[in-house]
C-alpha cells in the first residue's frame, strides 16, 4: 500500500476581523486553481458543532484548540494543505496546536491588524456586543491577545490589500 505524505497545516491567528478566515478562503481557491488541494477550518463553524459545549474561558480555549488541532492533523492525511482560522490568543494555545500537529507540518500565520482596525471591520457586531458586556472573555476586549512570540510569516491586513495579502504569502510560504 502506497503512504501519502502528509500535508501541511497552516495555523491563521489573530484578533477577531483580522482577516483569518477572508485570507484562508481566498488562499484555498488559488491553492485548488494551482492542484494543491486544501481544505478550511474555521473557528466560527466549528464552535456551531464540534465544538458547540465549550465556552470562552481559559480551559475551554485549550480544549477547543486541541480538538481543532487533532481535526486538522487528520485532514492533513488526506489534502495537501489544511487552513485553520482560528483565534489562537496565547502562545500556550499555539505551541499546543503545534505539538499536536507536529513540528514539520506546522506553519503559524500571524494575520496582524491593529485592535481598532478589527474593530472597524467588525461586521458580525461581536466587538459592539462585547462592550456592553454581552459577550464575556471577548479578545482583545474582556481576555487579552498576546501577540505571537515566534511565526513562520507575519500578514499586515491593515497595510496590504487582500490580494497583496494572498501573494505576499504565496511568496514567502514553503509547502
Amino acid at each position: 500500500m502506497l503512504k501519502r505524505n502528509t500535508g501541511k497545516v497552516i495555523w491563521m491567528t489573530g484578533l477577531s476581523g483580522s482577516g483569518k478566515t477572508t485570507l484562508s478562503s481566498l488562499l484555498r481557491l488559488k491553492l485548488n486553481d494551482l492542484g494543491i488541494n486544501s481544505e478550511i477550518l474555521d473557528g466560527d463553524f466549528l464552535r456551531l458543532g464540534l465544538n458547540s459545549d465549550l465556552g470562552f474561558t481559559i480551559i475551554d480555549r485549550l480544549e477547543n484548540v486541541r480538538r481543532v488541532a487533532e481535526v486538522s492533523k487528520i485532514l492533513s492525511n488526506v489534502v495537501d494543505v489544511v487552513f485553520v482560522a482560528l483565534i489562537t490568543p496565547t502562545d500556550e494555545m499555539r505551541n499546543l496546536a503545534r505539538n499536536i500537529v507536529g513540528h514539520e507540518n506546522f506553519k503559524l500565520v500571524f494575520i496582524d491588524s491593529s485592535f481598532e482596525q478589527c474593530e472597524l471591520r467588525d461586521v458580525k457586531g461581536l466587538y459592539k456586543s462585547a462592550r456592553k458586556n454581552q459577550i464575556a472573555n471577548f479578545t482583545g476586549i474582556t481576555s487579552e491577545f498576546q501577540n505571537p512570540s515566534r511565526y513562520d510569516l507575519r500578514i499586515n491586513t491593515e497595510k496590504f490589500s487582500t490580494s497583496e495579502c494572498v501573494q505576499y504569502f504565496l511568496e514567502n510560504i514553503e509547502f
